[in-house]
């Protein structure tokens, strides 16, 4: 079937004004909604001066998006700042922004929890991606990942993730790739995993690939285990995900053995708890026991423990009491 094809109606242009040809070139793939918005309304108004209050008004915006827009811009070089055009010379970029060949990649020793620093502005975000073509590339790779326009927030989160973290714009491409795997991709999300991604120093191709499979396996692992014990199918905790990747990887106990766990945890708690079946496979490890016999006989070793002992004292010779004769008669003294 032959596509449709589009053309403009001129009737309707009763007055026009320029865009700029790196608006098309180089912006509109970083640029979100409310950027373009804003860069639209300014070039409308045809230079005039204004204030973010302005274009606020008019776009019906909220005025603290509205100027975040502008300092994109103004980054740019689309737009002038107040006081620009006087301004002796344009600042140098801080350390922690500097170009990637001027900085580490990674800082050693690095400390065991990562904290960030505080989040890019919209400018420095506009300058680092003017400057570097291989963060320019990972925001426009991102937005194909995900399928969607990314957030100022989370262009941030990802610059920070390469300035601050450490991590190199091909590991945050793989990790991008998990998170739409797994369907989890808020920022906070994407934030946590890319801090302990660096925390455990995850800083090359080989290491993410690593990790990947881990997690794949951690995947699999919980899977299985909702089939074994019929749980509801859901988003497992971490720690859930660690006791299911333990049982079945490390310890590897078979279904049986699982199963027999979650009874004993129903039986003593009326309810399903991981963690108290993890009590139960974590004796069972320690102690050897792979196979149902031997987890019944411990039981019956542990039962037999417990069971309260005879009590110790006088005892009574019952058959010598039956032997003994009460029909003589007693005398007792006068």
């Amino acid at each position: 079937m032959a596509q449709p094809h589009y053309t403009v109606n001129f009737s309707a242009w009763d007055g026009v004004f320029a865009v700029p040809d790196c608006v098309v070139d180089q912006h509109i793939k970083l640029a979100g909604a409310v950027q373009l918005k804003v860069l639209l309304w300014v070039l409308r108004h045809g230079g005039k001066p204004f204030s973010s209050q302005d274009a606020a008004e008019g776009l019906h915006l909220p005025e603290g998006d509205v100027t975040d827009a502008i300092q994109y811009w103004v980054a740019a070089g689309l737009i002038s700042s107040p006081g620009e055009e006087n301004a002796p010379d344009t600042p140098e970029p801080t350390a922690f922004f500097t170009e990637e060949k001027e900085a580490p990649a990674v800082k050693t020793p690095l400390p065991q929890k990562v904290r960030r620093s505080p989040k890019p502005t919209g400018l420095v975000l506009a300058e680092r991606i003017s400057q570097s073509e291989e963060i320019s590339f990972l925001m426009q790779e991102a937005q194909r990942i995900l399928g969607r326009t990314i957030s100022p927030a989370l262009s941030s989160t990802l610059l920070a993730a390469h300035d601050d973290y450490g991590l190199p714009v091909e590991v945050l491409i793989m990790l991008l790739m998990y998170v739409k795997s797994v369907g989890k991709i808020s920022t906070q999300y994407i934030d946590a995993v890319a801090r302990g991604w660096a925390e455990e120093e995850i800083f090359t191709h080989d290491a993410a690939e690593k990790k990947l499979h881990q997690l794949s396996e951690v995947a699999k692992a919980w899977r299985h285990i909702e089939n074994v014990i019929g749980i509801d199918h859901r988003s497992p905790s971490s720690r859930e995900e660690q006791y299911t990747e333990r049982w079945i990887f490390q310890w590897k106990f078979s279904d049986e053995m699982v199963r027999e766990a979650y009874e004993r945890c129903v039986d003593a708690t009326g309810k399903m708890t991981l963690g108290y079946m993890n009590k139960i496979l974590e004796r069972w490890h320690k102690s050897g026991i792979t196979t149902i016999q031997q987890a019944k006989a411990e039981q019956e070793e542990r039962n037999a423990k417990r069971a309260p002992k005879p009590e110790q004292g006088r005892t009574y010779d019952i058959d010598a009491f039956n032997d003994m004769d009460f029909t003589n008669e007693i005398h007792f003294p006068k």
